[in-house]
């Protein structure tokens, strides 16, 4: 866990990823490594998810790939076969977090309200998913939660962009964003990799910027 902490600290910025392919999945990868970004949180949105997930493993071990949108317990553990690294959920579920715990494997739950946080932290957990970011407060709910949850931090996703990614990575209590916005699905399926290169070394310029 210290060491994803840590690698996701550096990298402050996790490609979220919908990918309508294997092929597509590591030609991402590729540019991911070439950018020196290698990091990203494949979503279970799409059928092609856990092949994606073994093929970059294999294809670049160097990479930190973490499974998102993880509803089940199987799809949690499949994953981890694969050789996710880690377990991202959109909300918190006692099954997912034994299953995790069981494994050793860093689970990051998705939360909102203070409830949840301190569900997650009873559990053990003080790395936990902000979602939806800006639809459930954004900035101003992430410093309330600082105020009160001084050991928890937290990998907003959800609303993150350009105009805002800036502002999260400041507060003191964010580990990391996700960003949905780098690698939408529909370029990916349009071929468009030179847009997709832009925006991501659009992004690594604003992180570059930040003090």
């Amino acid at each position: 866990m210290l060491s994803i902490q840590k690698s996701l600290r550096h990298y402050k910025l996790v490609p979220v990823v919908s990918l309508p392919s294997v092929d597509a999945a590591l030609t991402l990868a590729e540019l991911l490594v070439q950018c020196n970004l290698p990091v990203i949180e494949v979503t279970f949105r799409t059928p092609s998810a856990l092949q994606a997930i073994a093929a970059i493993n294999q294809r670049y071990p160097e990479m930190l790939v973490l499974a998102g949108t993880v509803l089940q317990e199987t799809q949690a553990v499949h994953a981890h076969e694969a050789g996710a690294v880690g377990i991202v959920s959109p909300g918190f579920a006692p099954g997912l977090a034994a299953i995790c715990k069981q494994r050793r494997l860093p689970f990051f739950p998705g939360v909102c309200t203070p409830s949840e946080v301190q569900m997650a932290r009873e559990e053990g957990l003080k790395i936990l998913k902000f979602f939806p970011a800006e639809s459930a407060g954004g900035i101003k709910m992430i410093n309330l939660f600082a105020n009160v949850y001084q050991d928890v931090t937290f990998m907003p996703t959800g609303g993150i962009s350009p105009a805002n990614l800036a502002g999260y990575l400041s507060c003191k209590n964010i580990l990391c964003c996700g960003g949905t916005w780098l690698c939408p699905e529909e370029l990916m399926i349009d071929g468009k990799w030179k847009k997709i290169e832009r925006l991501i070394s659009e992004a690594l310029e604003i992180i570059k910027n930040i003090n």
